[in-house]
């Protein structure tokens, strides 16, 4: 199964276009949003319209940058997954999350972001393959040095505990593309740019 993973688009309808038409010429089945589809909670129209028009599964998490109310609208009106202390399988990997972020308007304390990592992992536990969806990156990475303080000690702790075989995440918009090893999982700031990838 190929996945695109992107976070970011804040409002940015040009660029969904542009991802959407990336995705049907990789063979894309699944679409992973990290968060921010908007800009300080401006329109999302024309956000999510170009994947669902191409027939492709697409799942979410908020970011900082719009409520969580937003995601569960967007996930009703075009019927994709919310991941924000959520999970689904999807072809024997189990994909969970939690987003927004440890600051600004749409904050969540720690101890509230790994209860919903916990919530979404709980019910995906036993499959092989497992994926986490976060808005923000873990700390004590190469990512959270780019911007100190940036990086969120529960993301981290879901990383440690829940040993996904790969964490996606994107917020910081200097740490686009990296990708980090946290003991066996693979952790990558998926970007506007998104990142493509087989499992």
């Amino acid at each position: 199964m190929k996945i695109l993973a992107t976070g970011c688009l804040h409002s940015d309808s040009r660029l969904s276009e542009e991802l959407a038409s990336r995705a049907k010429k990789e063979g894309v089945e699944l679409v992973l949003i990290c968060g921010d589809i908007t800009r300080g909670n401006e329109s999302t129209e024309g956000m999510i319209g170009p994947f669902k028009k191409l027939g492709l599964e697409v799942a979410l998490v908020p970011g900082n940058h719009e409520p969580e109310a937003v995601t569960q609208f967007l996930s009703e009106a075009y019927k994709i997954k919310n991941l924000h202390g959520s999970s689904f399988n999807l072809n024997g990997t189990g994909f969970f999350g939690c987003g927004a972020a440890n600051i600004g308007l749409h904050r969540l304390e720690d101890d509230e972001s790994y209860f919903l990592f916990y919530k979404g992992f709980k019910d995906i536990k036993n499959l092989n393959k497992k994926i986490m969806v976060s808005h923000i990156p873990p700390s004590g990475t190469l990512m959270e040095r780019l911007v100190p303080g940036s990086g969120s000690d529960a993301v981290r702790k879901a990383i440690e505990s829940f040993k996904p075989d790969i964490a996606l995440c994107a917020h910081l918009h200097e740490a686009e593309g990296i990708e980090e090893q946290i003991g066996k999982t693979r952790v990558i700031n998926v970007g506007r740019k998104g990142k493509i990838f087989e499992i």
